[in-house]
């Protein structure tokens, strides 16, 4: 046990505390292209130094805790973003939050969740799941997203996709205590649901036996340079803000996709993870990496942001636009026929990497 306190490479104990230095170092001023690649480079070691210490807690504290403190920890973060930049922005910011949660929703639905399912479907020829818990996630994300995202367009009060005041605060409330539930259901209820099925569990526990859980000390060093490595990540997403907003002008690309960009970036530590434990042969844990991002992402972001309201100037445009209501409504379509057999091939992975490929499409060409 002993080594197990050493257990930690010294890249990733290294990596979050110079990229808060950078990050020190660059807020508030503006780059140049030399430091916008630099500052590139810092953003992706913190990425991969997130990945290994949420991998480290998550072989601690077991499933599915481990996806769940990624998940949130990511998501609480992304949430900060969102609200920093809506507050340096002003109204032409009105939407960010929608772009930057359906992007998330996408990502994390179609991206993560189809990837994992392509890699461990090349690798094990058939992914095997409990398609109990991971129905109860998909039926959680499509009941936020259309309570969140889409009513607000059906609404009569506000003119426009917006909620007013009181619908906002029903909005917010319902987010909460649907997350609340499923994370009651996740962890304590029915905890079994989302843990990986017996054939896979065999395959874990041998490659586990060859690696015994960090002690705690060093879990407790893996979660705090967690807190920071992601702090880092996000904190220099916002330092390249302006250079992505420059790039995507500079392309031609609608200002929405910024929103994109950020999830994609502050996603990343999310979806590595993901894909390694697919490859291990561990898809539950894919699965609940996948759909629990959503969920979070939704189900944190919408309350803070009805909170934020109050402070925040300009209107609040929450509402899809209409093609982004179809390839949401195709996503839960397709996600339910994923999910109900509780295996899955490499066509299923790809079903749900097209439809990301349609999103990003759709979001440069609307």
């Amino acid at each position: 046990m002993a080594a197990g306190s050493r257990s930690l490479p010294h890249w990733s104990t290294v990596v979050p505390v110079v990229a808060l230095l950078a990050l020190g170092l660059t807020w508030g001023r503006d780059l140049g292209p030399v430091l916008v690649v630099l500052i590139a480079v810092v953003l992706a070691s913190a990425v991969l130094a997130a990945v290994h210490h949420a991998e480290v807690v998550a072989h601690r504290v077991g499933e599915p805790f481990g996806s769940l403190v990624l998940a949130v920890a990511v998501t609480v973060i992304e949430v900060a973003l969102i609200v920093t930049l809506m507050v340096s922005g002003g109204p032409e910011t009105a939407s960010l939050a929608r772009d930057t949660v359906f992007a998330a929703v996408m990502i994390t639905t179609n991206g993560i969740l189809g990837l994992s399912l392509f890699v461990g479907a090349i690798r094990y020829g058939v992914t095997l799941f409990n398609a109990e818990g991971t129905g109860a996630a998909l039926a959680t994300v499509a009941s936020l997203a259309t309570l969140s995202l889409v009513l607000p367009n059906f609404t009569s009060s506000r003119p426009g996709p917006e909620f007013s005041p009181s619908q906002l605060a029903f909005a917010a409330i319902a987010s909460l205590l649907l997350y609340g539930m499923f994370v009651m259901t996740q962890t304590v209820r029915h905890r079994d649901f989302f843990l990986p099925v017996i054939a896979d569990r065999a395959a874990a526990a041998d490659d586990e036996a060859h690696a015994a859980p960090p002690s705690g000390r060093a879990a407790a060093a893996s979660s705090a340079l967690l807190v920071l490595a992601l702090v880092a990540v996000v904190g220099l997403a916002k330092v390249e803000s302006p250079a992505i907003e420059a790039g995507v002008q500079a392309v031609g690309f609608p200002p929405s996709f910024v929103g994109v960009v950020i999830a994609l970036l502050v996603l990343l530590p999310e979806t590595l993870a993901a894909v390694r434990a697919a490859a291990r042969n561990r898809m539950q844990i894919s699965l609940n990496l996948a759909l629990g991002s959503a969920m979070a992402s939704i189900g944190l972001t919408i309350p803070v942001i009805a909170a934020g309201t109050i402070w925040l100037e300009g209107p609040l445009v929450l509402g899809l636009v209409d093609t982004q209501i179809v390839l949401l409504a195709l996503t839960v379509a397709v996600g339910v026929l994923t999910v109900v057999p509780g295996r899955a091939t490499r066509l299923q992975g790809g079903v749900h990497l097209v439809l990301l490929g349609a999103f990003l499409f759709l979001s440069v060409n609307p």
